[in-house]
């Protein structure tokens, strides 16, 4: 298969090193959100824009064999997550989206936190970059 968008070389480069840094950020961001900063919603925007230069140095049908994954249900999947993890509440005889957390000692990590918001953190983050990537490639691909 042909793909007809080209750019210079230098250009491909710097937008390539720009995704990975990008990519390296937001789980930075994702991770570090339940406890400062960040999390879910803008660990997953940083996420869909470092897809989106995907789309900068790629045709869209290029860019769709390197992603080959359905936005739509990357939204599913995480809507899913977030509420599945709302009802742990529900379940353990609590409030809904009731947050759980516990310190646990792993042979290798040392103690470490274990806690319910960083899989919600990890629905959101996927409705997030599903949302953005499926609003911005809808909206590119429209030609009125």
């Amino acid at each position: 298969m042909k793909y007809s968008k080209s750019h210079d070389v230098l250009q491909r480069n710097l937008i390539t090193i720009t995704i990975y840094f990008l990519l390296g950020f937001s789980f930075y961001l994702f991770f570090a959100g339940h406890n400062n900063p960040g999390g879910g919603f803008i660990g997953g925007l940083m996420t869909a824009c470092s897809l989106m230069l995907l789309y900068v140095i790629f045709d869209r049908p290029r860019a769709n064999d390197i992603i080959r994954y359905s936005f739509v249900t990357m939204i599913a999947v995480g809507l899913l997550i977030g509420i599945g993890v709302g009802f742990l509440g529900v379940i353990f005889g609590s409030a809904y989206l009731e947050q759980f957390f516990d310190y646990f000692e792993f042979p290798f990590f040392g103690e470490l936190e274990l806690t319910t918001a960083l899989p919600f953190d990890l629905g959101i983050y996927l409705v997030v970059v599903g949302m953005g990537l499926v609003i911005t490639l809808t909206v590119a691909e429209d030609e009125s």
